[in-house]
């Protein structure tokens, strides 16, 4: 794989850390702010919404701008959230710092699927995507488990800093080996929102939207669910997340393999597969060994979607991607958002940390549903096309 697909992993690597570290310090930083558990999982929804609203917005204003220096831009916004989270004097700081550093994280993976994708041949743009991804993935191996690390023997902020140091190392790495693009080359403003017109980019958004969301409405709040349910200590749930990233990673690779192969069946057999383990999830929440040994296979179904997914929308959107990839990644982040806040109103409603794992598989089903949608009508399509070119 080209180089500076290494770059752009490094990048989601930082990214990765600060949307998901969060996860790992909702007790410490509900404690010191005041707050409830399920008020700062807002903190994780309004991250998400920063990103919905984000994409759009930093997509279309900079279409102009060539994409490595757009890239570059990006990752000092990125800088400049984390720093502000990390002396954060209440709440409500705490969640404009985040909304801040999320408005790069749509436009960032956005954009840089375009770019990678055109790194490589065609054959194997879903495994360039993929590989991009894997600093997502490693974030949740090394960025999540470190960072809560820190914060549980530093404090909360000081992790912000290192994730700040984390973005200062990436955007560097992205402006020495990633090469220049020319905004010229990604399609006019018109043929990108025109994109949205389409019924099938519709779906395919849809799907995310769903096919994620199903993740978050449990992995929101892990932690209690860990420490309370399996009965893990502080330590025991950093290791938890540990093997949650080491599933991520794993499933990762072999969705963009899958992919390239066959893209929908891909994408159907992972869903449903997220769904079961999200189901089973509320029985082995009980025993660490069981509970840990789900977080992998669970991690590894949840990561194995994000290559086909994108894939889909860059499918669907043909000749004008950029501003269709930027919304996938405000998709996945829509889902988060919404899989968080039905996970609180869960919680808060009395009625187990078991429903909240059937919840979240219900919600994964949703998105299994519409992909089936989405296959049924590529064959439609196709049988279709077969017909004309017979009448011929």
């Amino acid at each position: 794989m080209p180089l500076p697909l290494f770059a752009l992993a490094a990048a989601a690597f930082a990214i990765g850390t600060t949307e998901f570290v969060i996860m790992g310090l909702l007790p410490d930083v509900a404690v010191d702010l005041g707050v409830s558990i399920p008020m700062a999982g807002l903190l994780i929804s309004g991250y998400a919404l920063g990103v919905v609203v984000g994409a759009p917005i930093l997509t279309l204003t900079t279409g102009r701008l060539p994409r490595k220096v757009l890239l570059v831009g990006l990752m000092a916004l990125f800088i400049v959230g984390n720093a502000m989270a990390a002396v954060s004097a209440n709440y409500t700081m705490l969640m404009v710092a985040r909304i801040v550093a999320s408005f790069t994280h749509g436009s960032f993976f956005g954009i840089g699927s375009v770019v990678a994708a055109s790194l490589v041949p065609a054959e194997r743009r879903a495994s360039a995507i993929a590989l991009m991804f894997t600093g997502l993935t490693l974030a949740n191996i090394l960025g999540v488990p470190l960072g809560t690390l820190v914060g549980q023997h530093f404090g909360w902020r000081a992790t912000f800093w290192a994730v700040a140091g984390l973005g200062l190392a990436a955007a560097l790495a992205v402006a020495a080996l990633v090469p220049p693009v020319a905004a010229s080359e990604q399609g006019s403003l018109g043929r990108e929102v025109a994109v949205l017109k389409r019924p099938a980019v519709l779906v395919a958004l849809a799907t995310t939207v769903l096919g994620f969301g199903g993740v978050f409405v449990v992995f929101t709040y892990i932690t209690p669910i860990l420490e309370h349910a399996a009965g893990l200590s502080p330590t025991g749930v950093t290791s938890a997340l540990l093997v949650f990233g080491l599933g991520l990673t794993l499933g990762n690779v072999l969705g963009g393999k899958l992919a390239d192969r066959a893209l929908m069946p891909a994408l159907v057999g992972v869903l449903a597969l997220l769904g079961l383990v999200l189901a089973g999830f509320s029985l082995t929440m009980h025993n660490p060994i069981a509970a840990i040994a789900t977080l992998f296979v669970w991690g590894m179904a949840a990561f194995a979607t994000v290559p086909p997914l994108q894939m889909r929308v860059l499918e669907k959107a043909g000749d004008a991607p950029n501003l269709a990839a930027s919304l996938n990644i405000g998709a996945f982040n829509l889902g988060n958002a919404g899989g968080a806040f039905l996970g609180g109103l869960v919680i808060d409603g009395g009625l187990g940390y078991e429903a909240v794992a059937y919840a979240g598989a219900a919600v994964a089903a949703g998105g299994l549903l519409l992909a089936l949608l989405g296959w049924v009508q590529d064959r439609r399509a196709a049988t279709s096309l077969k017909v004309a070119e017979a009448s011929c």
